[in-house]
């Protein structure tokens, strides 16, 4: 649970960074700095994961090209960070689905009540979006959403000695597309005049991107994911919208509008029922087991 709160904490500011970065960079390049910076020179050090090259490719493409492709794109053409961190929480109703499909892991019935009442916080959301968004950039988000929903899938079929070496290497194949990408539909010419005009706070922001929200962030998630069902694990990033409203609320002004908090309270509260589930079926095992032993004894007391 820790490192699960600590992934949260560094995924919900991370929207500030790359805020920040976008003002700069444009979307594709922005990307194929970050898969760059973070797959060289680390690939030279780790190895390579111990799985076919079609999960690898599989794992780089969704879980970084097209997520974070579509994410860029979405927040550079009108959605706040509060919103896109909020929005990319669809990713826990996908990321369940898939999993059921691919690996026959069926999420039990807490689990999916809790998901259910997450989803009406994100309900709350689309009703109040208005014009705090573009319709382009509320699809994008969707779809870096679907995007990191297949790469978990991918995540569990790699077999890689340690979950960063998976991360270095799933840069590194996200690297080419997106320089591709971005000298095509972005062109050489405004490449080349975002990075005469870099900042230092474009530096500081695409350090934190590269190597705390990539590095550790998702080194730590795919130890996660390895270790626990994608169930189990997926609920806890309900929690990033709320470090991403509040981060987004206090460095960059966002609004934080009543309808935001309200949001933000169903999805916590889905999360918590989620979490929650072994408690309860603890608890209500042993309320109907008393009727049937008067001395049952409780956690083994």
């Amino acid at each position: 649970m820790f490192v699960a709160l600590l992934i949260v904490l560094i995924w919900g500011t991370n929207f500030i960074a790359i805020f920040v970065a976008l003002k700069s960079y444009p979307p594709f390049l922005l990307s194929a700095i970050r898969f760059g910076l973070s797959a060289l020179p680390w690939v030279f050090i780790l190895p390579k994961p111990k799985a076919p090259f079609r999960f690898v490719l599989g794992y780089g493409i969704f879980n970084f090209a097209l997520q974070f492709g579509f994410l860029f794109s979405g927040i550079h053409l009108g959605l706040s960070p509060g919103l896109a961190s909020l929005l990319l929480q669809v990713s826990v109703f996908f990321s369940m689905g898939l999993a059921f499909l691919f690996f026959k892991e069926k999420p039990s019935f807490l689990k999916v009540v809790g998901s259910l009442i997450s989803f009406v916080g994100i309900g709350i959301v689309a009703a109040h979006i208005d014009g705090q968004a573009t319709l382009i950039g509320l699809v994008l988000t969707l779809l870096a959403a679907f995007a990191w929903s297949a790469g978990n899938m991918f995540t569990k079929k790699v077999n890689a000695q340690s979950p960063l070496a998976l991360v270095v290497w799933g840069n590194l194949i996200a690297f080419p597309i997106m320089v591709v990408a971005s000298m095509t539909m972005e062109g050489p010419a405004l490449m080349e005049h975002s990075l005469q005009n870099t900042s230092w706070a474009t530096v500081a922001a695409v350090f934190y991107i590269v190597y705390i929200s990539t590095h550790i962030g998702y080194g730590a998630w795919g130890f996660l994911l390895k270790s626990y069902s994608a169930s189990a694990v997926v609920p806890f990033t309900l929690l990033i919208p709320v470090i991403g409203f509040l981060s987004s609320a206090i460095f960059l002004g966002e609004d934080l509008l009543w309808w935001k908090i309200l949001a933000s309270l169903f999805i916590m509260g889905g999360l918590v029922f989620g979490l929650l589930e072994g408690e309860v079926r603890r608890l209500f095992k042993i309320s109907t087991s008393k009727k049937k032993e008067k001395y049952l004894p409780v956690d083994g007391g």
